[in-house]
């Protein structure tokens, strides 16, 4: 796989909690999306662990071109 797969062209909200850890998909494979399945075997891509410090709604990226793992950082809108 040379590059991610789409998953949406917007963010996909969470409510996290304070001292969990999630592992966003960056492929797009997952069917649990925003989060790893683990259908990124063998696509030289690795999720990316975040720790939440706080509870709050967080906006996990969902387009996977992302610049700012985890969270949106708007990039879809240049989609």
């Amino acid at each position: 796989m040379s590059a991610a797969l789409i998953d949406r062209r917007g963010p996909c909200p969470v409510a996290v909690r304070p001292g969990e850890d999630y592992l966003w998909c960056p492929c797009g494979c997952s069917t649990s999306q925003p989060f790893c399945g683990g259908s990124h075997k063998g696509a030289g891509l690795v999720p990316f662990r975040f720790h939440a410090e706080r509870d709050e709604p967080l906006y996990f990226c969902g387009c996977k071109r992302i610049h700012t793992p985890p969270c949106c950082d708007g990039t879809h809108e240049s989609l």
